[in-house]
């Protein structure tokens, strides 16, 4: 199935100055926001404390709880709407200690006072110390490391090792955009965030290769017009197995987003996000950066 002709010339590496400043603003608008809020939003997971949900039989609002269970039962708090129903709620405690086994009876106890007893379920209780979530965050961090190293050998071996300079700066621009968004839209930062991270990474990396593999594939037979137009022209050739890809992959990634309940909703977003700039980067940094390098390298050729 083929959604573009096979003769399309769309000329894609002649904007690739106006893509490179839009990545630049966007990456430093991400910068910006995280510096504004002290770092990423970690969720209990990478930054300890506990966590408790909530399900109440009738709607009600953040204020109500927090005045119920504030300060008699604890000390503080943040209390958030938890997905689209009115009557589902996240508490946030940033202390974690073996004292706090007790604090899902205490909790239901102060809850049931103001609203009835079995009108509250609470449905979820994790505890996490603050030394687990500084290894769990050190760790989730190197995962991301170690695979962009992986990934930096590999296509060394297969490719070129600028093919591979190429492909890295192009996953650290998803990555970092990711970042950025979670950071603009308050969003938390946990394990589950850091596999869709690693996901975002394989699937730019796929779409990545395709691209390349046609740039390999056609420097044997082009390049006479040009190193420049032989990247444009492996783009354009392989621009309706991306558009088909991807296009199929954000439909179901927007269906959990949009359906998928609260649970999941995080990690849609950052799925989300991924895909669109993985499908951007794939086209408009990792194929650039190939040209940027042959114009250094080799200043006189015809580009």
């Amino acid at each position: 199935m083929q959604l573009i002709k096979p003769d399309v010339n769309v000329d894609f590496v002649g904007k690739r100055n106006m893509a490179f400043a839009l990545s630049v603003v966007l990456i430093l608008v991400g910068i910006v926001s995280l510096i504004a809020h002290g770092g990423p939003n970690y969720g209990v997971d990478f930054a300890g404390g506990t966590l408790v949900q909530l399900r109440f039989d009738e709607p009600t609002s953040a204020e109500q709880i927090k005045k119920a269970l504030i300060p008699d039962t604890l000390s503080s708090g943040t209390v958030q709407q938890f997905g689209d129903e009115a009557n589902e709620f996240l508490i946030r405690v940033q202390e974690s200690d073996s004292g706090l086994q007790g604090l899902r009876g205490l909790i239901l106890q102060s809850l049931e006072k103001v609203y009835g007893v079995d009108k509250v379920d609470l449905r979820r209780l994790e505890m996490v110390g603050p030394q687990v979530g500084k290894d769990l965050r050190t760790q989730g961090l190197m995962a991301i490391v170690y695979a962009m190293i992986g990934i930096l050998v590999y296509i060394t071996w297969r490719f070129e090792f600028r093919f591979a300079v190429g492909a890295i700066i192009a996953l650290m621009h998803d990555v970092l955009l990711t970042l950025g968004a979670f950071s603009l839209f308050g969003k938390e930062i946990d394990l589950p965030i850091i596999a869709a991270f690693l996901a975002i990474i394989g699937y730019s990396l796929n779409d990545t290769i395709i691209v390349y593999d046609r740039i390999r594939e056609n420097m044997g037979k082009h390049m006479k017009s040009g190193f420049a137009h032989t990247v444009n022209r492996s783009i354009n050739e392989t621009l309706s197995r991306t558009i088909l890809t991807s296009g199929t992959t954000l439909l179901v990634v927007l269906a959990l987003f949009l359906f998928g309940g609260g649970v999941i909703h995080n990690f849609a977003f950052a799925l989300l996000i991924g895909v669109l700039v993985g499908t951007y980067s794939s086209i408009f940094v990792a194929s650039p950066v190939l040209i940027a390098w042959q114009e250094h390298k080799s200043p006189a050729v015809e580009k």
